[in-house]
């Protein structure tokens, strides 16, 4: 790739552009409840799952417990028809099982560290970036799929897992954007730059991507 996208040109352009995106679900529910359990499980539920998947799974299962207490109380059973058919049920149901358990020596709290969350079940750095950011406001890059793949897209970073594009994005990516970045990418992953049939004429940024060969 010749060159990269202005990234402040970008990143400011999509923050206003997507606010007339529909909301991720976990920044929605960080915004209803701003609930660092409630905020965890949703990310836990939301990994490799569809939008509307997690919400309706997450509106089933804290109807049934929104506490740590409440979860301990559940069987397995239990969660894994509340949160059916999120991606990898029965695996994420056997993780929420533990959590409980998971939080007892934090004294039942999320941890607000990455070494505390990364002790809990079913949570990865990715999980635990993106629960920092948004349940306690401290700047972390959450890379998910649509992150590492928008940024290569951009030439803003040649790598080849999402864990390489997190490192390189805390040495050059400007800090004012550490909490936002993923939620700007995600909605416009999931609405215009898709995966495998990205809306390229609709796309804001159309005349400065670099996959069009084109730069401001």
């Amino acid at each position: 790739m010749a060159f990269a996208i202005d990234i402040h040109h970008a990143l400011d352009t999509l923050t206003r552009e997507v606010e007339s995106y529909r909301v991720p679900v976990v920044d929605l529910i960080a915004v209803q409840t701003k609930d660092p359990f409630k905020i965890l499980v949703a990310t836990i539920l939301s990994a490799r799952t569809r939008d509307e998947v997690t919400a309706a799974a997450t509106h089933r299962l804290f109807a049934l417990a929104d506490t740590p207490a409440g979860l301990a109380a559940l069987s397995l059973t239990t969660i894994e028809q509340a949160i059916y058919p999120v991606g990898f049920f029965h695996t994420k149901a056997g993780h929420l099982q533990k959590l409980p358990q998971g939080l007892a020596p934090f004294g039942g709290q999320v941890p607000n560290t990455m070494d505390g969350l990364l002790t809990l079940p079913g949570v990865g750095r990715k999980t635990a970036n993106l629960v920092l950011a948004m349940a306690f406001s401290i700047p972390a890059i959450c890379v998910d799929t649509h992150v590492h793949r928008i940024m290569n897209i951009w030439g803003y970073v040649q790598t080849s897992t999402p864990l390489a594009t997190e490192q390189t994005l805390r040495q050059k990516l400007p800090r004012k954007y550490w909490l936002t970045v993923n939620s700007t990418l995600v909605s416009f992953g999931q609405h215009v730059c898709l995966p495998r049939r990205p809306r390229c004429d609709d796309c804001i940024l159309n005349n400065c991507c670099p996959k069009n060969g084109l730069q401001l």
